[in-house]
């Protein structure tokens, strides 16, 4: 009959959509366990560009007691000459690093100082933070290189 026979080659289908389902699940798990597998080799050397980038875009008269960093939070304490170069510390990395963005001043304070010959000195406390910014990331941002002018077509001489 032929509705025993549609009814039969319908359950077949349905098995194999299900099986198609199936595979799917599967395939997302895999990208999504090789994204991780990627990310973590990617994280793997963020500690050295950090420490590097702030190597980069610290100013001379500035000095780290602390850095640590929590997820995507990079905490910085140190001493600074003056208040002008945690300033200039806060906008090179605003507006020069690759790696660190959005700083953020959390708090900075006059401290008295005495130095190894007995000398009284005027430095400044500070304490900032800034996010990091993770290769991936930046890429992600990144809107699609233009197709290449050599795809493009060439228009016929006439």
């Amino acid at each position: 009959e032929p509705n025993q026979f549609l009814t039969t080659e319908i359950r077949k289908l349905e098995v194999q959509i299900k099986d198609i389902a199936t595979l799917k699940a599967e395939i997302d798990s895999l990208i999504a366990r090789q994204k991780a597998v990627e990310d973590l080799q990617v994280d793997r050397n963020l500690p050295v560009h950090l420490l590097n980038e702030l190597v980069k875009q610290t100013p001379e008269g500035i000095y780290f007691g602390s850095v640590k960093q929590a997820g995507r939070v990079l905490s910085v304490s140190g001493i600074a000459q003056t208040q002008e170069r945690i300033s200039e510390f806060l906008r090179n990395t605003a507006n020069n690093s690759e790696w660190l963005v959005r700083p953020e001043l959390v708090e900075s304070k006059a401290a008295n100082v005495v130095t190894a010959n007995k000398e009284q000195k005027r430095l400044f406390d500070f304490t900032m933070r800034v996010n990091v910014k993770r290769p991936q990331d930046k890429a992600a941002a990144e809107p699609p290189a233009p197709a290449s002018p050599a795809s493009a077509p060439v228009p016929k001489k006439a």
